[in-house]
């Protein structure tokens, strides 16, 4: 009874701990936004988990096949590509110092051929997302994309329809193609270290604790994190309507990637958010 009852706090100790560290980074940076210059929460999520999605490449590098490095060198290439093409798209300087377009190229291509590197790594241990083209099941992967925009176009829309409340501006019709290529860089970068990578990290992390529950509790994390991310400025305001709109955005544009991702691969998750941006983007939002 002791035994069991010391291991069930341990595990509940460590889900608590994960969170906590989780929380304490967006109150640590809003915190010191006030008083010095601070990077965005995304850019200090991005980095640590391209870290860990580097340290478990190099930990686990014999489970890696040579078509995963071909699949995650493609990606950083394709990405890197499309910023470089990029007229819609314009991301925030990174870091505040790269703020030119041949620089955010090599950031974001970097990025996601590191980020991609680990989930795979990841994805060979029993991660909890399946990227299907890396198994070369082409099948379950153009299901999956399919299933994806079905789901997402109606949210698109929807989407875009808050975005006019919200922000009070009309719909201003943009270049289709423009806006096809360049959702690709939210689409598939976000996925790709959020969806991708950071889930399977606080998968690994919680696995042994929750040998059933860890896809899910972690997903959740890796989840909220990735919405919340989106209101780094907004919690420095006003915390309380950052909550509040990250809590709806969650609902709405957070869950179901997340179950397309556990339930139908990676690809379905990034078919889904790719439409957002690019229903966004041919919108003028």
């Amino acid at each position: 009874m002791t035994n069991t009852y010391s291991y069930g706090q341990n595990k509940y100790a460590v889900l608590c701990l994960l969170s906590a560290a989780l929380g304490i980074i967006f109150a640590m940076r809003a915190a010191l936004a006030w008083i010095i210059v601070i990077p965005r929460v995304f850019e200090i999520f991005d980095i640590l988990t391209v870290i860990g999605a580097l340290a478990v490449s190099l930990k686990f590098r014999r489970s890696l096949q040579k078509g995963d490095w071909v699949i995650a060198l493609s990606l950083g290439a394709i990405v890197g590509a499309g910023m470089l093409c990029a007229s819609l798209f314009a991301p925030y300087p990174f870091l505040g110092i790269v703020r030119d377009k041949i620089g955010q190229t090599w950031i974001r291509g970097s990025l996601t051929f590191l980020a991609t590197l680990g989930g795979l790594t990841i994805m060979r241990q029993g991660g909890p997302a399946q990227f299907h083209v890396a198994n070369g099941n082409l099948r379950d992967a153009s299901r999956g994309i399919l299933l994806g925009l079905a789901i997402g176009l109606p949210l698109a829309v929807l989407n875009v329809f808050a975005l006019q409340f919200t922000q009070r501006q009309p719909i201003i019709w943009q270049n289709l193609f423009a806006a096809l290529l360049d959702a690709l860089q939210p689409g598939v970068v976000e996925e790709i270290i959020y969806r991708f990578a950071l889930w399977g990290l606080l998968w690994l992390v919680l696995r042994n604790s929750f040998p059933k529950q860890a896809a899910w509790l972690s997903g959740l994390l890796a989840m909220l994190t990735h919405t919340y991310a989106h209101f780094d400025d907004l919690f420095i305001r006003s915390p309380l309507a950052a909550l509040g709109m990250g809590a709806a955005l969650a609902l709405f544009w957070g869950l179901p990637p997340l179950f397309l991702a556990r339930r139908r691969g990676l690809e379905a998750a990034i078919a889904f958010h790719w439409l957002q941006d690019a229903v966004r983007f041919l919108t003028g939002f």
